[in-house]
């Protein structure tokens, strides 16, 4: 089952419809939903993308890996809910194309300190987890076109992004993830409305 676009109205949190069941090795992961960059980057996330094929939705990645899926309870839940909801929906604009490297090509949100603050508050609430396990020394908030393929291919994408741009955002969602590595299946296990959101 892919996640499927919008939370029901009063609803916060909303529980997945159908049991998230995994196969292998799990985790999980926060992101928040960017359904209005579907059109522009879904033909080139579904080629450069694996993400897109497991079930994730165009995103900006909140944290991830977060609590692993045997670790999470309904503490974690009840502290995620309330953490969310004191953080405002806000609007954002994908207006310009970045680069890791040559290996990944993204769509850069501006502002990006909001998304730099709800990872802070998430990783304040939840010390021990840090984005992408550490790896990088700054928080930089991206939505992926393409992170597999050659640097010419990751080009070719990004010069049929570019026309689409600049696209209008709101964050009103977070939603948790999770996902198993043998499955290659990701589904959402909770979705959290921001505050403020309609």
């Amino acid at each position: 089952m892919e996640p499927t676009p919008g939370a029901p109205a009063g609803d916060r949190p909303s529980r997945a419809t159908e049991p998230v069941a995994l196969v292998g090795p799990a985790e999980s992961g926060l992101v928040v939903p960017v359904h209005e960059a579907t059109p522009a980057v879904a033909q080139w996330r579904a080629r450069l993308d694996p993400a897109a094929a497991h079930g994730v939705p165009a995103h900006v990645t909140v944290l991830y890996p977060f609590v692993t899926p045997e670790s999470l309870d309904d503490a974690h839940v009840g502290r995620l809910t309330a953490l969310f909801d004191d953080v405002a929906a806000f609007d954002f604009v994908l207006r310009r194309i970045g680069w890791f490297a040559d290996t990944v090509v993204y769509l850069a949100p501006e502002p990006a300190a909001p998304f730099v603050a709800l990872t802070e508050r998430v990783m304040q609430e939840f010390p021990g987890h840090a984005p992408y396990a550490g790896a990088f020394d700054e928080i930089t908030p991206h939505l992926t076109i393409g992170d597999r393929g050659s640097a010419a291919e990751l080009q070719v994408a990004a010069d049929a992004v570019a026309p689409a741009l600049p696209i209008r955002a709101r964050a009103s969602e977070v939603w948790l993830m999770m996902g198993s590595a043998t499955a290659r299946t990701w589904r959402v296990h909770t979705r959290f409305a921001l505050g403020g959101a309609a």
